[in-house]
């Protein structure tokens, strides 16, 4: 194992000192572990938190800003904050109108959640949860939630920074999730610093189907094909799960270790095969956003959207990631 580490024990805390240097738009709660914003936003104003299992940078940590996260909780690698973790996330964000967590539909991630969501009536805190599961190599309700989360962060951000109250937040939040649809392939799986060896093994002319982001192997072990045959290999079942035509979001992000300049190989093939099936690319965003460690791959997000969710993908935002409009 090869990694820029000083021990697989304090990784994440390394991390997020290296993370408070680099952004001082971010305030870094190194003790508990929790990322929020320098300049909280206007009280009265509903608060966003994410989180999860870290390595999967920049989700959720660089995400956390004007228009998007007022605060990410990090657990340990691919293991999920505690319930404390995230009650301590949805306290220290809380402006008096209210919380909503988004959470990734992963058991130990949901089961933190709805504790801690106990614990945060128990201190008359009004937290609401919405789930996401997205990932259509799976069937409900065992889906995986994967790059929709980025989609909920940003689009219920920006209308949080409109005023909108908890229950028009939470109402959004639900309808995004349920509309994305995800896929992903791996063409080299992830080393936890902790393990020090791949999660799985592939042949050099395999590839794994169907992955999810926390190193685990996914649907079914396929031959290697070309760019444009696996970027159908993601398409194809996204379109089957139902994916209306029309205007979409699309998000294509690598898994940590593809090089950009075949991310925009396959994001050209994927424009041609939604386009052919009658959805156009509204919006995109291509590049490292929900990544796996160094697992080589990449993942496809497709959204469906109407004028208002563009106009609130379009509205100012201002994290370390993603910056427009102010």
């Amino acid at each position: 194992m090869k990694k820029l580490i000083n021990s697989a024990e304090t990784v994440v805390g390394d991390a997020l000192r290296g993370l408070a240097a680099a952004h001082p738009s971010l305030r870094i709660d190194h003790e508990r572990r929790l990322v929020l914003r320098a300049e909280p936003k206007d009280y009265g104003t509903v608060a966003l938190v994410s989180g999860g299992g870290s390595g999967h940078e920049p989700l959720h940590s660089g995400y956390v800003g004007f228009g998007m996260l007022d605060a990410a909780c990090p657990g340990e690698i691919f293991t999920s904050p505690a319930p404390q973790h995230w009650l301590d996330a949805a306290v220290a964000a809380e402006r008096g109108a209210g919380v909503l967590l988004i959470v990734k539909n992963y058991a130990g991630d949901v089961m933190n959640a709805e504790i801690a969501a106990e614990l945060a009536a128990e201190r008359r805190l009004d937290l609401r949860t919405v789930i996401i599961a997205d990932d259509v190599s799976l069937e409900p309700p065992v889906r995986r939630g994967t790059g929709t989360a980025l989609l909920v962060h940003r689009l219920v951000g920006a209308a949080a920074e409109q005023g909108h109250d908890l229950d028009e937040l939470h109402a959004l939040a639900v309808r995004v999730a349920a509309s994305g649809r995800s896929m992903g392939l791996a063409l080299r799986p992830a080393t936890v610093p902790a393990a020090g060896n791949p999660t799985f093994e592939l042949g050099d002319d395999e590839i794994e189907w169907g992955v999810g982001i926390h190193g685990e192997p996914g649907r079914e072990r396929q031959p290697l094909g070309t760019a444009r045959e696996l970027a159908g290999r993601l398409v194809d079942p996204i379109l089957a799960d139902g994916l209306p035509s029309g205007p979409a979001i699309v998000l294509l992000s690598g898994l940590g270790s593809t090089p950009l300049i075949e991310l925009y190989v396959m994001h050209a093939e994927i424009v041609a095969l939604l386009a052919h099936a009658g959805v156009t690319v509204a919006r995109a965003l291509v590049g490292n956003h929900v990544t796996a460690l160094d697992m080589a791959g990449c993942s496809l997000t497709v959204l469906p959207v109407d004028d208002e969710l563009l106009s609130l993908w379009d509205s100012p935002v201002e994290t370390p990631v993603l910056r427009w409009g102010r």
